[in-house]
């Protein structure tokens, strides 16, 4: 830590140099951009695809089918579904997308039975549920699909030859549920290829947590002999096998993540070398003053912070910004993970800009405190 009365002197020798500082602060804003970008991809995919004690969701999916199109169930699987010991709830859901390829905008219908709506478990933000109930064509669009696409209560929208009425906008804990758009599981099969008892899959609340694996293994066996056999997993699991593609992206992108940290402790450091070349005879009279070398030292490092920092700031709230505004998501096969840049964004930002900023200084911090006065005043 240095004086406060030093702040001052830091401030001034950061804005000495404005087009240096200008150039060292943009540059690690943008590598901060990235690395806060790469951040909120991996929270998304965690928030996605993490499973925990309390999940008690299973998904049923036809064996050996991976898109929604070639997913296909008797609606009549649920009733030997519910007949497992240990099952608490069978919501037979109808998913028909636009794309089932990875993408930034995909349009994903769900349609349910009117009565299982209640335990989707879904914060209405707008709009009402009794609408959705009155209208055969009404759907409960996902926030941030709604968002994305400029979608409000009472506007019609259309995809994959579905066009619904948007009767509410909704919002959940479940990150599944901010880009769907929920809508009459009968209406979704007739305008769906008129498939009039077909289902993709059915969501299976457990009545234990602990049981979800031996329910799982207990569904998959009683369907084994059917026309259409199944294949049971936890929900978070079902997620993480469709979304395998992009959690590799964005292990990759973490790559990215790390050279953009690189890439700031080279600026950073550069811009302190530099900062300290030209400051030799500054030192020397300040080592002539009484500054002891501990003093100079903090106060190169406090500088190389504050550049550090500036940057970072910027870095990080334009990824928010960027993130707020554009609420991206990427989908593939249904799923969705989304990408959001918050406040432990910034924070960590924040918190990896100091770290760097004070390895970054301390090399030529070291220097200029040990440049002896003489040597200082014979290198002007």
């Amino acid at each position: 830590m240095i004086p406060p009365r030093m702040a001052a002197l830091v401030a001034k020798q950061i804005l000495r140099a404005r087009g240096r500082t200008a150039l060292t602060v943009s540059g690690v804003a943008l590598a901060m951009f990235l690395f806060c970008a790469v951040q909120a991809m991996r929270g998304g995919v965690a928030a996605a695809t993490r499973q925990s004690a309390e999940d008690t969701t299973l998904v049923v999916y036809r064996e050996n089918r991976f898109c929604p199109f070639t997913s296909q169930l008797p609606e009549d699987h649920g009733r030997r579904i519910a007949a497992v010991p240990g099952v608490a709830e069978v919501v037979p859901m109808k998913i028909v997308v636009n794309n089932c390829r990875a993408s930034l905008d995909v349009i994903t219908f769900r349609g349910v039975p009117e009565e299982s709506l209640a335990g989707l478990r879904l914060r209405l933000l707008s709009g009402s549920t009794e609408e959705w109930q009155r209208r055969s064509d009404a759907a409960l669009v996902g926030a941030r699909l709604a968002e994305r696409r400029g979608l409000s209560v009472g506007d019609r929208f259309s995809s994959s030859g579905v066009t619904a009425h948007v009767a509410g906008i909704v919002d959940s804990d479940n990150p599944q549920d901010e880009n769907v758009a929920y809508v009459h599981l009968p209406f979704l099969q007739r305008a769906a290829g008129n498939k009039a008892g077909i289902v993709t899959q059915f969501n299976v609340r457990v009545t234990d947590p602990a049981r979800l694996a031996s329910v799982a293994e207990a569904i998959d066996a009683e369907l084994r002999a059917s026309q259409a056999p199944t294949w049971t997993s936890p929900e978070k699991a079902f997620v993480a096998r469709a979304v395998a593609d992009i959690v590799e992206l964005v292990d990759f992108a973490g790559w990215l993540g790390l050279g953009s940290l690189v890439a700031i402790f080279a600026l950073v450091g550069n811009a302190i070398t530099l900062s300290v070349q030209g400051r030799v005879k500054d030192h020397a009279v300040m080592q002539t003053l009484g500054y002891g070398e501990g003093l100079i030292v903090r106060l190169v490092v406090a500088e190389s912070v504050g550049l550090s920092v500036m940057g970072a700031a910027l870095g990080s709230a334009a990824a928010i910004a960027v993130s707020h505004w554009g609420r991206f998501s990427f989908s593939v096969e249904g799923m969705s993970v989304p990408v959001e840049a918050g406040a432990a964004t910034l924070l960590a930002g924040l918190a990896i800009s100091v770290v760097v900023g004070v390895l970054a200084g301390l090399a030529p911090a070291v220097r200029a405190a040990r440049l002896s006065t003489a040597e200082a005043f014979r290198a002007v």
